[in-house]
């Protein structure tokens, strides 16, 4: 999965000394020259950077690697995680979103209902997935697929991988916020247990329209936000460039985000992003979901509601002060 055609600012280091090993093994080979010493040396000095590089990231560093064109998307991982997966579409109102994508599959030998964000690999695909943004009627899809999902009680997952929920004059006029909000309201209340997991981007309510459930769990290297560090860098500094500066003050960090109860879980990526072992993340992300859908499957269905409704009661902190008149 790893892309030796595209490197990020902060990669450029170890791609040079990738370079230069792989120029050494080619003139040992032409040369019939015993290098062996030479390449041990970059070997070891490639090991120290990449070690170097991954192990101090940067919160506007995570947020490129959960950006990487060939970073897994959620078809990767129930292609890997879950049988038999048969695709349901369109929202019964208005037609399909192929930005956001549902269906019925076995995980682990259990029927599960997945409803996951789908980004595209080339042009074609991209415009396809429209980026992976969902309209309203993606929304609306996902929540026919969770009444479903009710109805013949199964357990829901959810992929999340959005820089939001799309933006755009048709979504507005198609009530974009009306159908996310209904999601909120009516995933707090679905019967059935319910994880989520961010792979890439979870960006807004755009994320949250499939995010409200029992568990939340994040690769390391994937961020939960409530806006882009672009759009913060906008809105505060007027300038997107200081999207690494917005990052920081976003604490887009995953374990953050499990220091603050956000998330259940913070999955562990092969060193250097998912990409580069998609069979080690898949492996790593399928533990975590088994482990959490078990717990929670033990529960009644007073007590999944009561759970459900206590941990997003409990995120955040706020302050009463009274005022007098």
């Amino acid at each position: 999965m790893s892309d030796a055609t595209y490197v990020l600012e902060f990669e450029k280091p170890l791609r040079e000394l990738t370079m230069q090993l792989d120029a050494l093994q080619q003139q040992s080979l032409e040369s019939n020259l015993d290098l062996t010493k030479e390449v041990t040396a970059i070997e070891k000095k490639i090991d120290q950077t990449r070690s170097e590089i991954y192990t101090q990231l940067t919160p506007w560093q995570r947020v490129q690697i959960a950006r990487h064109p060939k970073r897994p998307y959620a078809l990767d991982y129930v292609g890997l995680l879950c049988e038999d997966f048969l695709e349901l579409h369109g929202d019964r109102q208005f037609r399909d979103d192929r930005a956001l994508i549902g269906g019925t599959a076995f995980f682990k030998g259990q029927a599960v209902m997945v409803i996951a964000q789908q980004k595209g690999r080339d042009t074609k695909e991209k415009i396809a997935r429209n980026f992976g943004m969902p309209q309203p009627e993606g929304y609306r899809k996902a929540l026919r697929l969770f009444k479903m999902a009710e109805k013949f009680n199964l357990p829901v997952l959810t992929f999340i991988d959005t820089p939001g929920a799309y933006p755009g004059i048709g979504s507005e006029e198609r009530h974009v916020s009306e159908a996310i909000a209904v999601n909120l309201r009516e995933m707090a209340m679905l019967k059935v247990p319910t994880i989520a997991v961010v792979v890439g981007e979870g960006g807004s309510g755009g994320a949250l329209g499939i995010g409200v459930t029992d568990r939340v769990v994040i690769f390391e290297n994937s961020y939960y936000s409530v806006i882009s560090p672009e759009g913060c860098a906008a809105i505060l500094w007027k300038d997107g460039t200081a999207a690494p500066q917005a990052a920081q003050a976003l604490k887009l960090n995953a374990a953050t985000l499990l220091d603050f109860g956000v998330v259940e879980e913070v999955i562990p990526e092969p060193l250097g992003g998912a990409h580069y072992d998609l069979a080690a993340a898949a492996e790593s992300l399928g533990r975590s979901l088994q482990k959490h859908l078990k717990d929670i499957q033990k529960l009644s269905v007073e007590k999944l509601l009561e759970e459900r409704y206590a941990r997003y009661r409990k995120l955040g902190i706020y302050e009463e002060t009274l005022v007098s008149s």
